[in-house]
Order: C-alpha cells, then sequence, then structure tokens
C-alpha cells in the first residue's frame, strides 16, 4: 500500500546563467519583461547546472525526503536522461515500477535560461505526454491512499478527469496542481471534476483563470472559486502571501524573505510539503501551510527542485499562520 502515487512529467533540466542575458520591457499579455539574445554571437555561459525535473518526480522527491511511501507514474524516453532518472529515483526511496519507457519520443527536456530577477523555460514536451489510459495499470493504483496530479499539459489534460473519477470510485483521495491546459477544459468537464478533489492547489494566476476575474484578489477571489470547489483551496502568489480554506477557516501565512537561488520546482515543493504534513499532522492545514512554506524556502536555496528539499524530522522556522473563521 503506498502512501501517495504521483502523475506528472519526469524531465532532465538544464540551467544556464549569464551575464550577458539582457533583460528589457515587453507588453504582451501578462508577461512585463524578456531576456534578449543576440542573433549570430556566442554568449558565454558563466553557470550550468543540470538536475532532473517534471513536476510529478519533483513532487515524489519531497513525499519520499518526508518518509512517506511513494511511486510514481509516467513515461521516459529510452536514452541516457531516462535511465539517469530512474536512477535518482530509485536511489531516493521511489517506486518505479509504474514508469514506462517510450520509443518514439525522448525524455522531456527543460532549458531554464537564468538571471538574478527571474527565469524564462525552454520546454521539449516528450515522452511524458505519451502515458494514456490503457497504459496505467488501474488495479494497482487502487493500492494507495492519494494521488498527487502535478499539472498535465497538452495531451495528458484528458487524464485528470480519468483519474479523478478513478480516485473517487475507489474512495481514494486527491491533491491536484492544475496547469493552465487542465484549467482550460470545458466547464462541463471541469466543474464536475474539480468537485471531486480534495486539496487544490494555485498559483494567483491560476486562480483568477478559474474565477473568470483577474482583478480578485485575497478572500473575495477564494469566495468565488468556493462556490464551485468544497475542498481545501490554497493560493499561493510567489514572495507574497499564501491563502488557504477549507470552507470554515481562513489561513494566511507570509513567506519569509529570502535570497533566491532558483525558483525552479518551488510550487512542486510546496505542494507536496502540504500534503506531506496534511498526511503527517492526520488533517492539521495551520502545519502543513508551515511545512509547505519551509520546504519551498528551501528549495529556492538551492539549483534544481530537488536539492533543497527537507529531510524527513529535520528542523524548520515555522511561518506565522493567521486563522480566521469564515463567515
Amino acid at each position: 500500500m503506498f502512501d501517495i502515487i504521483t502523475f506528472g512529467s519526469a524531465a532532465r533540466d538544464i540551467f544556464l546563467r549569464a551575464k550577458q542575458f539582457l533583460i528589457d520591457d515587453f507588453k504582451i499579455d501578462r508577461f512585463k519583461k524578456e531576456i534578449l539574445l543576440p542573433l549570430g554571437l556566442k554568449i558565454d555561459i558563466k553557470d550550468v547546472h543540470f538536475h532532473s525535473g517534471g513536476g510529478g518526480t519533483n513532487t515524489a522527491a519531497t513525499f519520499s525526503t518526508q518518509g512517506l511511501k511513494v511511486a510514481f507514474c509516467g513515461v521516459i524516453g529510452r536514452d541516457s536522461e531516462g535511465e539517469e532518472i530512474l536512477k535518482e529515483l530509485r536511489k531516493k526511496g521511489i517506486e518505479t515500477k509504474f514508469i514506462f519507457r517510450a520509443n518514439k519520443k525522448p525524455t522531456n527536456l527543460s532549458v531554464i535560461f537564468s538571471t538574478p530577477r527571474e527565469r524564462t523555460i525552454l520546454v521539449y514536451r516528450g515522452a511524458s505526454q505519451l502515458l494514456n489510459k490503457n497504459q496505467i495499470p488501474w488495479s494497482k493504483i487502487k493500492e494507495t491512499r492519494w494521488l498527487y496530479l502535478a499539472p498535465l499539459s497538452k495531451k495528458l489534460t484528458k487524464l485528470s478527469k480519468e483519474l479523478v473519477d478513478f480516485a473517487k470510485k475507489n474512495q481514494i483521495k486527491v491533491m491536484a496542481n492544475p496547469g493552465d491546459s487542465q484549467l482550460n477544459l470545458s466547464k462541463r468537464i471541469l466543474y464536475p471534476t474539480l468537485k471531486k478533489i480534495d486539496i487544490l492547489l494555485l498559483n494567483l494566476y491560476e486562480a483568477q483563470m478559474l474565477a473568470e476575474n483577474f482583478s480578485l484578489k485575497g478572500k473575495n477571489l477564494i469566495s468565488k472559486i468556493k462556490r464551485f470547489f468544497p475542498g481545501i483551496l490554497i493560493i499561493t502568489n510567489g514572495e507574497e502571501e499564501v491563502l488557504a480554506s477549507n470552507g470554515e477557516f481562513f489561513y494566511s501565512a507570509l513567506p519569509p524573505k529570502i535570497k533566491i537561488v532558483d525558483k525552479t520546482g518551488a510550487g512542486d515543493a510546496f505542494g507536496a510539503g502540504f500534503l506531506s504534513g496534511y498526511i503527517k499532522s492526520g488533517g492539521d492545514i495551520k502545519f502543513s501551510i508551515q511545512l509547505a512554506t519551509a520546504n519551498a524556502v528551501s528549495c529556492l536555496k538551492k539549483w534544481g527542485a530537488k536539492e533543497g528539499i527537507l529531510k524527513k524530522n529535520q528542523n524548520f522556522k515555522k511561518v506565522k499562520v493567521k486563522v480566521y473563521e469564515e463567515s
């Protein structure tokens, strides 16, 4: 019996940092800055780092380091990158029997251009996109208490409904951190699926997208989403206030100010930290927010999505969580 089975991508991450990455104003959509790379020139790279990534394996790493029994279900390529990911997961104590090897596409690859202020990620969505419902060993997936759904994009999007329906039918709890593709599903599919999810993690932009109102914030934003989502809702906003609600109480916490080395994987560290805390504490949301925040902060201090995550019983500074009774 597993505590958690994670679904999402597995990837090879390459981090590049250079003084010559120029940043300028950008006036399209919600993005305000762009990285400029001059054509026809060679750019010297100051630092390069190689790590594994992908929401499915990132979250599995936190669950394992927190002492929970976890498996990852996904697809990697038949290549050296995929082999390295397998070795790393096994070394971390993550069950790999639900990982499939693809012949048609190589393992996912991300190239991260990093600057002191922000980063831009070039993503190749390779083998991970090949996971389909006929491939999943449903009878064995029953052997878990929780499913964790990291962002599922493109072709994987339709699996969200299949996995949540299966979990509901088999009394398996679900925590989901949906990406843009999942949130853009038709309301006919999205709303009934959301009602079957136990814990929903969104960033501010995703929450506003779901609420169909990009001016809403705080309690007003939570109230709008809670009209059609009955479970535990968490909304993060980078270095700003974390908000949560279980329908009875409203929670808020402000992450500490730190020097950030790399933002990659911080969202995965927060989500997996929250569920780890929730399981280990028997449903204490306040403690779950504290562990989630500490895990994300620790992740931000290291390159890569897995290097900085907290270990089981590691001491961490607990942020102050304000709790209000919802009116």
